[in-house]
């Protein structure tokens, strides 16, 4: 007879409950919410609904977190051999992947009905494509067998720019996927900038992301080509597409030239660790702040000051 020993993982209703946040890897979600609130306040020209901005928000933190966690189950096998993600609830023995499903899809159910009920059919069909679009297309049939897995798969990442676009407006407009391109085009030297330094954890789980497959000089040559890509982009906001106005543009060179100025640094010394760090780390930095320079556009209070300036 063989005897099971079961160990107490949660002493307190607490522990559980930090679980299950663990489980929806939280730190993404923030940057992802200012993504799609940018949508919205140019969608809306500068005058969002405070409470529809609320419930769509709200609808995206959901579905996110559902498909963090669905992509948490699908991946705990690599997750339990990569010494940086043992510790996470479901590789950790903490939360059960039978018990994570059914969070996950009450999650998704909430994030549909929210939408469904409260906004319209479009935005809430949007936001189950974007969970299907990240567990399927990118988790299952793209992140373990192509090195292009990060570039087909920004798109799960940039589907909030159009769920949010579609709760204002109702439809899909260029400018919605414009927003959408250009979180495409951001993807690349976002991820890959983190794995220039992770890539040994890859390489072990098997993992075919562009550093392992192709080293880190051919990796370091494709972010400085996709970050040209992604400032060439921002800059069509403005002319001729005619999107913003002349602060978000002024904000947009400013940033760019310093994303470009960091890529090229690593382009330049494809091993440098703390080079490819101060890219990564910066990523983050400039998409916040172009969301916030593509908000304060939006506002009226804005187009009046530059006109008052320009008169």
């Amino acid at each position: 007879m063989i005897r099971i020993s079961i160990t107490r993982e949660h002493e307190n209703v607490l522990q559980v409950i930090y679980s299950y946040y663990e489980l929806t890897r939280p730190r993404i979600i923030p940057l992802l919410l200012m993504i799609a609130a940018a949508s919205m306040w140019i969608a809306s020209k500068g005058m969002v609904n405070p409470m529809l901005l609320l419930i769509t928000l709200t609808s995206i933190t959901l579905g996110v977190a559902s498909a963090q966690t669905l992509n948490a189950i699908y991946d705990r096998d690599i997750d339990y051999q990569m010494e940086r993600t043992r510790h996470l609830p479901i590789p950790s023995g903490r939360v059960q992947p039978v018990h994570a499903l059914i969070f996950a899809i009450i999650l998704a159910t909430l994030s549909f009905y929210l939408l469904a009920t409260f906004v319209n059919f479009l935005s809430a069909i949007l936001v189950i494509f974007g969970i299907f679009f990240y567990v399927v297309i990118y988790t299952h049939f793209l992140k373990r067998n192509t090195s292009m897995n990060v570039v087909i798969g920004g798109g799960a990442g940039a589907i909030p720019a159009l769920v949010a676009w579609a709760a204002v407006t109702g439809t899909l407009s260029w400018t919605a996927w414009w927003i959408f391109c250009i979180v495409v085009l951001w993807t690349p030297p976002h991820f890959w900038s983190s794995a220039l330094v992770l890539r040994d954890d890859y390489a072990k789980v098997g993992i075919p992301i562009l550093p392992v497959v192709s080293g880190s000089v051919e990796t370091a040559r494709q972010i400085f080509i996709y970050t040209v890509l992604l400032i060439l982009s921002t800059f069509f906001m403005y002319d001729p597409l005619g999107m913003t106005d002349v602060f978000y543009i002024c904000g947009a060179f400013f940033l760019g030239a310093i994303f470009i100025q960091k890529a090229w640094v690593v382009l330049e010394n494809p091993d440098n660790h703390k080079a490819a760090n101060n890219l990564f780390s910066y990523s983050i930095f400039y998409m916040i702040l172009l969301c916030i320079f593509m908000v304060i556009d939006s506002l009226p209070i804005t187009h009046q000051i530059i006109k008052l300036i320009s008169s």
